[in-house]
């Protein structure tokens, strides 16, 4: 008598066979969306969006045109994910450690995130910032976590103000500023490069840079 196959352990025997391969080609897709992004984020660091086109994103990728449209959706739904990575970047790091560490060393670590973001990334920094320059319109629509997070930093600094651990600056002004001169030196890297006669920065260097804007900004703000 022959018995009939039970569907149900047939059915896990033939996912338990397909597992690895549908594994595998789910690592290969996300390995080549990762390949996609930092060819994008190279071509509209220089080209800007309105001058990137798909094929040269492709080339720079080692795609052919069509490939790489079986990825992406079309260029403006490529430069909103790229601008979505930034934004998450960022929100790690511009975030404030436990305030009860007192301002100096919770800025003097956010001023340490940031610059070495700017060191890291300067393509990714140089996107955000021709964004802003435009007017924001792809980027203002994804900014909602980061004004909330901004509005925290904000309240945070005043509260250090309040117990007199700095000086009455105003907050929002004071996070402007730091953020402007450590994007500086992602935006302007090339300017700098020129004018210090360094064309590259080693750890020792970076860190000297560090210092010097650390000890700037927190000076400015009359940091206890």
């Amino acid at each position: 008598m022959t018995t009939a196959p039970n569907s149900d352990a047939t059915s896990a025997l033939d996912e338990s066979l397909d597992a690895p391969a549908t594994r595998g080609r789910a690592r290969k897709y996300t390995q080549m969306i990762a390949v996609i992004h930092r060819a994008a984020v190279e071509v509209f660091a220089s080209e800007g969006l309105a001058g990137a086109s798909t094929q040269a994103i492709a080339d720079k990728a080692g795609l052919s045109k069509a490939q790489l449209h079986y990825y992406i959706e079309s260029k403006e739904a490529l430069y909103r994910q790229v601008l979505q990575g930034i934004i998450d970047d960022w929100i790690g790091v511009f975030g404030f450690s436990d305030e009860a560490f007192g301002p100096r060393k919770v800025l003097s670590d956010l001023i340490h995130r940031k610059m070495m973001f700017s060191f890291e990334h300067p393509l990714r920094s140089r996107i955000f910032t021709a964004e802003m320059m435009r007017g924001a319109p792809v980027l203002q629509p994804l900014m909602g976590h980061s004004h909330e997070r901004t509005d925290q930093a904000a309240a945070v600094i005043q509260n250090w103000i309040d117990q007199g651990l700095m000086d009455p600056v105003d907050p929002m002004l004071f996070l402007f500023h730091l953020w402007a001169v450590t994007q500086f030196y992602a935006d302007h890297a090339t300017q700098i490069a020129i004018f210090r006669r360094k064309q590259e920065s080693d750890d020792n260097d970076r860190r000297y840079l560090i210092e010097q804007v650390t000890e700037f900004l927190l000076k400015g703000a009359g940091v206890r």
